[in-house]
């Protein structure tokens, strides 16, 4: 280590210190030199000149402010970094930094204050690390976060004005020419009343299907309830109660995922399930969702038939697209298993952003001391 180091001050060095003494000096990934008591510069390593730009020559012997942008010397920042690590025994911060062309750098600064066996300060160790990538790296996943929470929220609000629309304009109008149909079927003889009978039928039977189409398109309960409960009332109302399948939900989640995130989720497993229905002929669908590696993996699984062609025809299925397309908008991955005689696996993991703890463990959870194998069910 150039400047004021161990060999200086105490004569030859063991071959422990002098091994020491090499690797501080090469290591180029962090700047690590000595500050006297004063927060001069007295030594310099190979890591600090490549991140700061100077070579010991060039900034030995001159305080350590000079890496500091003007509008912290004018506060006074070194200084009482130096008190605050020799009040606490250290001072870990992050913040602009100054190379010597004059050009910033985020860095991660570390000063640890050096006393002697009596107890005197005699200077103190600086550890440097260049963060600006990391530091912009974090800053573009905020930035993708904020686009995909944005993106969500414009998506489910299209949706709520389409159901709006479908719900007050066309099912209004076909209830009206259903109510038309029926009484005319009255009023008409044959062969014309068995004609008209069987359009209102017809009529009711799309007014139906619209209604299916509102409720998919903004099921109730999500913002009030969250994902689990939601996710629970669709398999008990729909997969159940309109479908006839046998359904269960297991979860290990202790808070609830952030909003974008939960709609995220439910989007992908309510398409997954709508396949099911479609094309699966599943006497039982299984859903999980557990928490690993900072986000939500969940599965969804069926007993049916299995398509293997279904798997290498991806790009040709709408809904498989839109499931894929969703989760990798969310930064995560998707994947479709189907073989015949073991049914179908959708699997999706998709990074889960910042949210709040519960105050309560959530229905289900290992924390509430419940089965998470049973099948959730809504408060009565």
């Amino acid at each position: 280590m150039t400047g004021n180091g161990p060999a200086e001050q105490g004569g030859a060095l063991g071959p422990t210190e002098t091994a020491f003494t090499l690797l501080v000096t090469s290591v180029v990934d962090y700047g690590i030199f000595m500050l006297d008591p004063r927060g001069h510069v007295t030594t310099w390593n190979t890591g600090a000149e490549r991140i700061k730009g100077y070579r010991a020559t060039d900034i030995i012997g001159q305080h350590f402010s000079v890496f500091y942008p003007p509008e912290d010397i004018a506060a006074r920042k070194p200084h009482l970094e130096l008190e605050a690590a020799i009040a606490d025994g250290r001072l870990e911060d992050e913040g602009w930094r100054i190379r010597k062309d004059g050009s910033r750098f985020w860095a991660n600064v570390v000063i640890t204050p050096l006393f002697d066996e009596t107890g005197a300060l005699r200077g103190f160790g600086k550890v440097t690390r260049d963060m600006t990538e990391r530091r912009a790296a974090e800053q573009a996943l905020t930035e993708r976060r904020r686009l995909f929470t944005h993106l969500v929220e414009a998506q489910e609000l299209e949706r709520r004005r389409i159901a709006w629309d479908v719900h007050d304009d066309s099912i209004q109008a076909m209830v009206a020419v259903g109510m038309r149909l029926e009484l005319l079927s009255e009023q008409a003889g044959e062969p014309y009343a068995s004609e008209l009978s069987q359009l209102d039928v017809s009529v009711r039977e799309a007014v139906g299907r619209l209604r299916n189409l509102t409720f998919r398109l903004q099921p109730p309960g999500m913002h009030q309830h969250g994902l689990v409960e939601s996710l629970s009332q669709h398999l008990d109302d729909v997969v159940a109660g309109d479908w006839g399948l046998a359904q269960s939900l297991e979860h290990d989640l202790v808070k609830e995922p952030a909003p974008a995130t939960a709609i995220t989720i439910f989007r992908i497993v309510q398409e997954a399930l709508l396949n099911v229905r479609k094309h699966a002929q599943a006497r039982t669908v299984k859903v999980s969702v557990t928490v690993e590696s900072r986000g939500l993996l969940v599965r969804v699984a069926d007993d049916g038939t299995g398509h293997p062609a279904v798997a290498r025809r991806l790009h040709e299925h709408f809904g498989l697209m839109e499931m894929r397309e969703r989760a990798e908008t969310a930064g995560g991955w998707w994947s479709l298993r189907s073989e015949p005689g073991t049914g179908t696996t959708v699997e999706f993991w998709v990074p889960d952003l910042p949210s709040g703890v519960l105050d309560e463990p959530l229905p289900g959870s290992p924390v509430s001391g419940i089965d998470t194998s049973a099948s959730l069910r809504r408060p009565s």
